[in-house]
């Protein structure tokens, strides 16, 4: 059975930090693929600086059209909002009961699992596959050893979007830091810039 590995982003833009977990979580993990899950503009947050669905969704898929192990996905598009990602996961399991889906998360995130909706579903369900991050904060104690929670060894990278639409807007050039597709998009279309 094919274990898929999601992992959520609003990707606006992906970068190549993205692209370097993403591969590492397929080449080094017990992982078959990684779905890129693009998440959809939250119609109750006001932000402006956030790409329409259909941009950042291209992007993923410019970005990940040449690795075999990493596809883009819109599944979130198509919940209702606002949503949670236990829901995703039963939907996505509903879909295709002939794969296995694990969550990617940084560890961060780990560090506020606590406060997910139904994070105790989540985990009785499916495996979790953290990669670190240099972040604040302590990790509640039932995650440190826990046999579904699994810490892979990738490389940190500390690229944001962010940084990289002000860097953009400010006229700098970032084109180290996105593919070589994705900055082609972002230029063609003036994304970004003020």
């Amino acid at each position: 059975m094919k274990a898929i590995g999601l992992y959520f982003g609003t990707f606006n833009p992906i970068h190549v930090g993205h692209l370097a977990i993403a591969n590492h979580m397929a080449e080094f993990s017990d992982l078959d693929e990684i779905w890129m899950v693009v998440t959809p503009h939250n119609p109750f947050k006001k932000k402006s600086s956030l790409l329409d669905n259909h941009h950042r969704y291209e992007m993923v898929y410019r970005a990940t059209e040449s690795y075999a192990k990493l596809k883009p996905s819109d599944i979130e598009f198509k919940l209702p909002q606002p949503n949670y990602t236990v829901h995703t996961l039963a939907h996505l399991q509903e879909l295709h009961p002939e794969y296995t889906f694990h969550l990617i998360m940084g560890e961060d995130n780990l560090k506020s699992f606590h406060k997910w909706k139904n994070y105790e579903v989540i985990l009785e369900n499916h495996q979790i596959y953290v990669y670190p991050r240099i972040s604040e904060g302590i990790i509640e104690h039932q995650f440190e050893d826990h046999p579904k929670i699994h810490r892979i060894g990738a490389p940190i990278m500390e690229i944001s979007s962010t940084f990289i639409r002000n860097s953009i807007s400010e006229g700098k050039n970032v084109k180290p830091l996105l593919a070589k597709e994705v900055w082609e998009y972002i230029d063609e279309m003036s994304f970004y810039k003020k």
